[in-house]
């Protein structure tokens, strides 16, 4: 009898990208509220938002929630129209209610906790030596303004269900962005020609990125978070060039002059 090969390919590949998927921020542990505010999510702008991934952020909460709650909470929001997929790394307490419910913990948000606490003032019994080195022992920044890296130039349409991410950068795209297309940046998004996808600046929490474009049609546009989909936008901006920032926490759309 011959010896049996051995199949050593693999059945499935196994890879880590960037990937925009909404950060759910818990403010008040209300479930039915949060039910219908995402119900009207979903009925505003369906193709966005139906069965959609989102992450549970309960970091602007006091305390961490029992996994009781959290679990009604899910539910609510699946039958609202989206899937909960993780919860935003925050605590040890998060951490074990993570265990508790079921889901993951998503990496990409743990590094901007891990920066926050980082800046907390160490207490006074720690050693002079230990004080004299804090920048050896604290996480990279997760914010970098954008004029401290060279930007990134993409000369071809983005088509729909492409991604392209400038990490630490700003972006030019000198062609269309398709619907169904996203081009995301931790610094400004410059778009030269139409954009009818999705536009995400500001993706490290910069407040002030901006997102210029010659021709607008977004599905949906985001400075630092704070976005817009194509159902809350003005109709006399469409087809214009526009600028958009944050001003006081708001999302501004200005027509370009």
């Amino acid at each position: 009898m011959a010896a049996q090969i051995p199949d050593y390919e693999q059945a499935g590949e196994l890879k880590f990208g960037q990937v925009g998927i909404a950060n759910l921020r818990i403010r008040n542990l209300d479930v039915e509220k949060l039910k219908i505010e995402m119900q009207e999510r979903v009925a505003r702008a369906p193709k966005l938002f139906v069965r959609a991934a989102v992450i549970l952020d309960f970091g602007g909460l006091s305390k961490c929630p029992d996994a009781k709650t959290v679990n009604e909470l899910i539910d609510s929001l699946k039958s609202a129209g989206v899937l909960p997929i993780a919860i935003a790394y925050g605590t040890s307490a998060i951490e074990e209610l993570s265990v508790q419910v079921g889901l993951p913990l998503l990496a990409k948000f743990r590094v901007s906790y891990e920066s926050q606490a980082s800046a907390d003032p160490e207490p006074q019994a720690k050693k002079p030596a230990r004080k004299a080195e804090p920048e050896m022992e604290r996480p990279t920044p997760v914010v970098v303004p954008a004029k401290s890296e060279p930007g990134i130039m993409h000369t071809q349409p983005v088509r729909s269900g492409q991604q392209i991410y400038a990490q630490n950068k700003d972006i030019t795209v000198m062609a269309t962005v398709g619907a169904g297309a996203e081009v995301i940046a931790d610094g400004s998004i410059h778009i030269y020609g139409a954009l009818r996808g999705r536009a995400l600046a500001g993706a490290s929490d910069n407040v002030n990125a901006r997102i210029f474009c010659r021709e607008f049609h977004a599905e949906l546009v985001a400075i630092a978070g704070h976005y817009k989909v194509l159902e809350e936008i003005p109709k006399n901006l469409l087809g214009k060039a526009v600028q958009i920032f944050l001003e006081k926490d708001q999302l501004r759309i200005e027509e370009l002059t």
